[in-house]
């Protein structure tokens, strides 16, 4: 089973996934927690990640607690999680638009990469959700 933890993408990622004939029999739940107080309730996200001096929304810390979170708070055995500065506005000169981490996380075992998307506000979102899926697809084949 599988579920996914998603801020930028806003559920992106499990329309796609449920947009498949049979996905009932493997996906389980998604989470679309946009903001940080949601990454805090859903996932229970630590507040120091999220406050001033943490290392923020947009981290490799931040997403790896999001898949343990849903994987915690839901009956699946994988999970994928993804927030990132989708823009136009919100970036910053160490998170420019376009930054956007994820992590992948499985039999005890996960993954996070940061990636740096080009392109307006849906081309980031859609090549996270492209980025997100092909993860998904390499560690599980």
């Amino acid at each position: 089973m599988l579920a996914t933890a998603e801020s930028c993408t806003g559920g992106w990622i499990a329309q796609e996934l449920t947009a498949l004939a049979g996905s009932s029999a493997w996906f389980e739940a998604g989470f679309v927690t946009y903001s940080n107080a949601a990454k805090r309730q859903m996932l229970g996200v630590a507040a120091e990640l999220l406050t001033p001096g943490g290392p923020g929304a947009v981290s490799e810390e931040t997403v790896r607690a999001m898949t343990h979170g849903a994987l915690a708070n839901s009956q699946a055995a994988v999970a994928v999680a993804v927030s990132g500065v989708a823009g136009p506005g919100g970036g910053s000169p160490d998170k420019p638009v376009g930054t956007v981490w994820i992590a992948w996380q499985w039999e005890q075992k996960s993954e996070a990469r940061c990636f740096h998307f080009a392109g307006d506000r849906r081309a980031v979102r859609q090549a996270t959700v492209e980025a997100a899926l092909e993860g998904l697809l390499r560690l599980l084949n």
